[in-house]
């Protein structure tokens, strides 16, 4: 072994690469550059946004033409996530991650400067298109550069990242758009992502030989691999789970949260996303920690029933109970976030479950759970409240009542139970595969 190590460095071209990638902090520059990406993609994700008035009288279109518009961004994103984790596998992770973050910039760039509808919904698409590597490459790198038992508490971070990501596409970006302009702004991002995708191909390495992997290199991915993936119940079981736990956590922090709040508790729209808000930040510091906790535990499954027991508890006071003082309220949405961050440690069991050269197929396998329930829910809730409305219009807005928000919310508590009941047939996976 030392001997194949002293001729993979004498082969090595360049000694200061060799220099920069032993170095004990060069993992976390690769993950540093990784989470940047991330961070840039929630930026994109929500940015449209805040420029929601300023983009329809530019391009000429109502509400269902900006929504179209946003979807681009998601349809592209959900259908491509059917093929990247094939493609890291297969190929050089740290030049496809590159090129994604560059089709994200270009993507931003036609976005910034056309003043055609149709120019504006294909940078849309390529940006898109760029950000389904995000996640994928973020988890894949951890599992090049980190020890199996810091897996789950660097692929925590992931959430952080995503986190700060999406604060930044909201007050500080807005803050920008009013001082710039909403074309600069975006020009400006563009400009970032750009120099972010030149930083990646020229920083970061692939890591060939490692402990918890050998020769990984040697392996060639082919179509039999894939169907390993598909054929493994336990794949299936993560990413129903991931789907049913994380979706909670983006349909009431992204869109129907806000809404239940200011009626149930006759808040403002200020208050109650502040409120939301603290859901965030317990997926956030969630996260890492649980991450960590099962790395010292070496069990992944007793923190995962725990966690999404507890944000079950958590959020049924919050439907139902509405005379809750706010210092609670705010407890209780950290609680359900925190509790529900135990959904990213579904990506180490199935890193863990699955050989080492699959990690990205099985992660953006894992992933895609959670783009089909996020889509399907939004809308459906959506559908059961105007099912039960009872067609009172203020400013010419529908608007839904107490019970009708309770009665279509109950989605999520289900899909967290469903989640918990899930858990029952998943496996410890270093108990049960290895290779």
């Amino acid at each position: 072994m030392l001997t194949n190590d002293n001729n993979a460095v004498m082969d090595t071209p360049m000694a200061t690469e060799q220099h920069l990638t032993l170095h004990k902090y060069y993992p976390w520059l690769v993950i540093g550059l990784s989470a940047l990406f991330l961070i840039f993609k929630y930026v994109l994700q929500v940015s449209p946004g805040i420029v929601s008035d300023q983009l329809m009288r530019e391009f000429h279109v109502h509400g269902a033409g900006l929504g179209n518009l946003a979807a681009a961004f998601f349809y592209s994103y959900f259908i491509m996530q059917l093929f990247v984790g094939v493609l890291l596998d297969r190929y050089s992770t740290r030049y496809i991650t590159a090129l994604a973050i560059a089709l994200c910039a270009i993507g931003t760039f036609m976005f910034a400067t056309t003043s055609e509808l149709w120019v504006a919904f294909l940078g849309r698409t390529f940006a898109g298109i760029g950000v389904a590597f995000a996640t994928v490459s973020y988890m894949k790198m951890t599992a090049q550069w980190f020890k199996p038992n810091q897996f789950a508490f660097v692929g925590g971070l992931l959430a952080t990242a995503a986190m700060i990501g999406a604060i930044f596409g909201e007050a500080p970006l807005s803050m920008l758009v009013d001082e710039l302009g909403w074309r600069p702004s975006f020009f400006l991002c563009a400009s970032l992502g750009l120099i972010l995708a030149i930083a990646f191909a020229v920083l970061v390495r692939e890591r060939h030989v490692d402990s918890a992997a050998p020769a990984v290199v040697k392996h060639h991915f082919t179509k039999e691999d894939v169907f390993e993936v598909l054929k493994s119940k336990q794949n299936w079981l993560l990413t129903f789970f991931s789907g049913l736990a994380f979706t909670p956590i983006a349909v009431f922090g992204g869109l129907w949260g806000v809404p239940f709040l200011s009626i149930a508790y006759h808040l403002t729209t200020t208050k109650a996303a502040t409120l939301v808000s603290c859901v965030f930040i317990g997926l956030a510091i969630g996260s890492p920690l649980l991450g960590l906790l099962s790395d010292r535990l070496g069990k992944r499954l007793p923190v995962m029933k725990w966690g999404t027991l507890i944000a079950f508890i958590a959020l049924l006071p919050v439907l139902y109970w509405v005379t809750l003082p706010l210092w609670l309220i705010c407890i209780l949405l950290f609680v359900f976030g925190f509790g529900t961050s135990v959904f990213m440690l579904g990506f180490a069991i199935g890193k863990e479950s699955n050989k080492y050269v699959l990690a990205a197929t099985v992660i953006a396998m894992i992933n895609t759970g959670d783009g089909i329930f996020g889509s399907i829910t939004e809308p459906g809730i959506g559908k059961l409240l105007d099912m039960r409305w009872s067609g009172t219009i203020i400013n010419g807005v529908h608007h839904f009542g107490l019970n009708n928000y309770q009665h279509a919310l109950t989605l999520l508590p289900i899909y967290l139970f469903v989640a918990l009941i899930l858990l029952l047939f998943v496996r410890e996976a270093n108990a049960q595969h290895s290779h």
